[in-house]
């Protein structure tokens, strides 16, 4: 390369894998791309070693972020054939909240031998659900004392978030809570094994952990009503020192350099959240435009100067994606993950022999089969949540749903379907925000799925708005690098403001995807199903579906699930009876009859009563007659004893075989009248 290039390194850690960029501060070229893929990747079953998880846990390995710092920018640098001193700025995002415990060196705790086999001593990845107990006692005390901060989320918060996971992990491991010096995010985590500065992002913490740089972090009250031990949690186990987005966290250590490549005292930034990163990278610098982050799930991210909540978001954060607005965020759990779910689960043999015939995978197959199929015409509708809702419902206990199929259901239809229904989540979103007076003119999109045609065009039939793509496949890395820019600064061949930076790094395609008016309308039919089941299934404290994942839970660990709530139908369903019109009451009977006298029975032990909602309306309570259960307990009982007789009888008129034979021979010998009036031996007489 020339002498007096410059150039910034993102580096964004997913969910499966770790992808480093390298990008021409001048205009936003990227001259070289590196991918680690994690060599545990998500740890959802068992922990390396054999123990086994519960259910709805997802765990990571941080030697594998480490083994991702070790060979991405090497390998960026070698594929560009960029020198370490034309590096001027490295910015890092990460999924969140991915959080973990830390000892006093800043070591995880899963690294020590005492803690190894403890799954909370383990990375708690953005998609752990498990402490979703506990986000319902955050959100129950923080309605039952009227925190003001919850209305910044929409009203609930997630069970992905910051101090879930921090109590679960107090509830379930105290010795872990207690060991650990710290617990942190994985994005500040990769910060400090660069710079050896432990410097919290004002993005996580504002999304992800109910700050605000106004208001600071909820009471200590607040957090000694979740548990007395839980009252210090921010100044013991966090820290309130909160790091705006684009502010120079500190530079390369020569440790951090030996294990990079990178030159000692290059710059870094304080950390990010992959999504938020690539807002500005989508040249995003002002409000009214939403983008979608696009991959195994989808986050929605939209700016506004005035600051409202709306329900089901995670929050609105001030200056947490671009300085001088709020930043809105929005998304679902899971988008690509439940695509690649059916292609896993729901393709027989005959469609991969089909795909190996045409050179296609089967991604690629199905694509072409939905394709050509209509809006509605396989009969399917599904709910999109096969890994719980992040927004509006903001409900990890929900499960996915499919309806309408038949025995000529095909594998493309539900394909088609799955990708209607995620769109059909995506205008929940957009509606809810445009109800709450946050505008969202245009869309914008970037990420893995971005790459499918016929996905971005569902989403744009569906939405009714056309739908504008990233320049970058790699739009987190970028949006990374332009923050390495910013804190690289003007004085090295950076940028002051993350606005500046957008302006000569951020970029998007010429090609964009516009909504079609016919299926837009066939459309609107389908979403108003979708609508009606969402809210039906969704917002019904009782629903099925947590019955069935309580059972599910019941049958796994053995241990009964706590009770809920019935289902809304089921509590609908019982019918009062219709009151007696007036006229009727008025009427008197042909003939008074008399009340028969109740009649004497034995004293019998108190039964147990069930819960008032499962118990039986009482017609009436002295029956008239004997009543008809024990009427017919009585009558089956005689019609029993009848039967019994009559097979007897009829048993004892089938003599042995061998007394038969013997009966045989004495009929050939005697007349027939004396065998008559003689039974056979070991027969019954009459």
């Amino acid at each position: 390369m020339a002498s007096g290039k410059r150039y910034a390194l993102g580096i964004d850690f997913g969910t499966e894998s770790a992808r480093a960029v390298l990008v021409d501060v001048t205009n936003g070229n990227e001259v070289a791309t590196s991918q680690y893929v994690y060599r545990r990747g998500v740890i959802d079953e068992r922990l390396p070693g054999g123990a086994k998880l519960d259910h709805d846990w997802a765990l990571q390995d941080p030697a594998d972020y480490l083994e991702a710092l070790k060979r991405t920018p090497r390998e960026a640098m070698r594929r560009g054939k960029v020198k370490p001193h034309e590096v001027i700025g490295v910015g890092i995002d990460f999924t969140s909240c991915t959080m973990m415990p830390i000892d006093t060196s800043g070591n995880p705790l899963c690294f020590d031998k005492r803690w190894r086999k403890e799954p909370h001593a383990w990375v708690k990845l953005w998609k752990h659900h498990a402490a979703q107990p506990e986000a319902d006692l955050i959100n129950q005390t923080a309605r039952k004392r009227n925190e003001k901060w919850l209305s910044r989320y929409g009203g609930k918060i997630s069970s992905e978030w910051f101090f879930p996971k921090a109590l679960q992990i107090l509830h379930e491991a105290p010795a872990v809570y207690q060991s650990c010096d710290r617990l942190i995010e994985a994005a500040d985590w990769i910060v400090l094994q660069l710079t050896g500065h432990e410097r919290r992002n004002a993005c996580t913490a504002g999304y992800k952990a109910m700050w605000d740089k106004d208001e600071g972090f909820p009471s200590e009250l607040f957090f000694e009503a979740l548990h007395p031990a839980f009252k210090h949690v921010v100044d013991t186990k966090m820290s309130r020192d909160i790091y705006p987005q684009g502010t120079k966290a500190g530079e390369i250590t020569e440790d951090a350099a030996k294990l990079t490549g990178l030159l000692p005292g290059t710059a870094v930034a304080v950390g990010n959240v992959d999504a938020h990163v690539a807002v500005p990278a989508a040249t995003i610098t002002d409000e009214g435009k939403m983008l979608m982050i696009m991959g195994t799930s989808v986050c929605h991210m939209v700016l506004a100067k005035r600051k409202q909540a709306v329900e089901g978001y995670c929050g609105y954060v001030n200056d947490g994606i671009i300085p001088g607005y709020n930043g809105y965020e929005g998304g679902q759990t899971a988008v690509g993950d439940i695509y690649a779910w059916v292609v896993d689960n729901c393709v027989p043999e005959s469609y991969a022999k089909e795909a190996r015939a045409r050179r296609k995978d089967i991604h690629d197959l199905l694509t072409a089969k939905a394709t050509a199929l209509r809006p509605g015409e396989s009969g399917l509708l599904a709910l999109d949540w096969w890994n719980g809702n992040r927004s509006v419902l903001v409900d990890a206990d929900l499960t996915g749903l499919l309806m309408g199929m038949t025995l000529t259901t095909k594998p493309e239809e539900i394909y088609r379907a799955v990708i209607e229904a995620t769109a059909f989540g995506t205008t929940i979103i957009i509606n809810q925000a445009v109800k709450a007076g946050v505008d969202v003119k245009e869309i914008y999109a970037c990420g893995g799925l971005t790459k499918n045609p016929f996905v971005m065009q569902v989403f744009a039939d569906v939405t009714n708005r056309p739908i504008k793509i990233a320049r970058s496949e790699q739009a987190c890395a970028v949006g990374s690098a332009m923050f390495g820019a910013v804190a690289a600064g003007r004085h090295a061949g950076g940028y002051e403001t993350i606005v500046d930076a957008a302006r000569y790094m951020a970029g998007i395609k010429k090609e964009r995807y516009e909504p079609d008016p016919e299926r837009n309308k066939a459309y609107r039919k389908l979403f108003k199903l979708y609508e009606k089941m969402h809210d039906a299934l969704g917002r019904d404290d009782g629903s099925v579906m947590k019955h069935l994942k309580a059972l599910k839970a019941e049958a796994i660990t053995g241990e009964l699930a706590a009770p809920l709530a019935e289902p809304a139908f089921a509590r609908s369903s019982a019918r009062k009876p219709k009151p007696v019109p007036a006229a009727v009451k008025a009427r008197k009977p042909a003939m008074e009859a008399k009340p028969a006298a109740a009649p004497k029975v034995a004293p019998k032990p108190t039964p147990m009563v069930a819960p008032k909602a499962l118990q039986t309306p009482v017609v009436s309570k002295v029956p008239e007659k004997e009543p008809p259960k024990a009427a017919a307990k009585k009558a089956a009982k005689k019609v029993a004893k009848k039967a019994a007789r009559k097979a007897a009888k009829k048993a004892a008129k089938k003599p042995a075989k061998k007394v038969a034979k013997k009966v045989a021979k004495k009929v050939a010998k005697k007349p027939a009248k004396k065998v008559a009036k003689k039974p056979a031996k070991g027969a019954r007489r009459r």
